[in-house]
């Protein structure tokens, strides 16, 4: 089995229900071992829209990671995400971060996510699951503190899978 991380965001719609139905989906083809708390995060780059709730996802699965992505783009589609901006608004959002401690490059996906040590809205629900992980070299926490001005807090409640 494949170790995977995921970090999913909606900020359309009810995003609680969004990021639980993706879950429930995901679920389907990935044994989701543990999930993050909600996290309410300011948006990255185009700002004109609503804040995103994300959490992070940690997996386990027998899908290669090609499959993987098409499986992940597949729950976007079902969700009815349209991409109209880049970093614009979106009912849901499925990322592959990480897959086992492998680095993939091709013209369809880059793992680890080429983005993720610059953004809390990643790095800290991740951070809250798996806070042994090392990225690049560095624990996620030594990340993090080289991270300023990203808003984010963190909703009571957890969600589960």
């Amino acid at each position: 089995m494949n170790r995977v991380f995921f970090s999913l965001g909606s900020n359309l719609g009810d995003t609680e229900a969004n990021i639980k139905e993706a879950l429930r989906l995901l679920s389907e083809k990935v044994r989701v071992v543990r999930v993050s708390s909600f996290y309410e995060t300011e948006p990255v780059g185009y700002k004109d829209q609503p804040w995103f709730l994300n959490i992070a996802a940690e997996g386990a699965t027998s899908l290669s990671p090609e499959e993987l992505l098409q499986f992940t783009q597949s729950i976007e589609r079902q969700m009815k995400r349209v991409k109209t901006i880049v970093n614009g608004p979106r009912s849901i959002d499925v990322d592959i971060l990480l897959f086992n401690d492998d680095m993939i490059k091709t013209e369809t996906l880059t793992i680890p996510h080429p983005r993720m040590l610059e953004r809390a809205f990643v790095l800290v629900p991740l951070y809250e699951i798996a806070p042994g992980l090392i990225l690049d070299g560095r624990y996620i926490k030594d990340h993090l503190d080289g991270l300023k001005g990203e808003k984010i807090r963190k909703r009571l409640g957890q969600c589960s899978a």
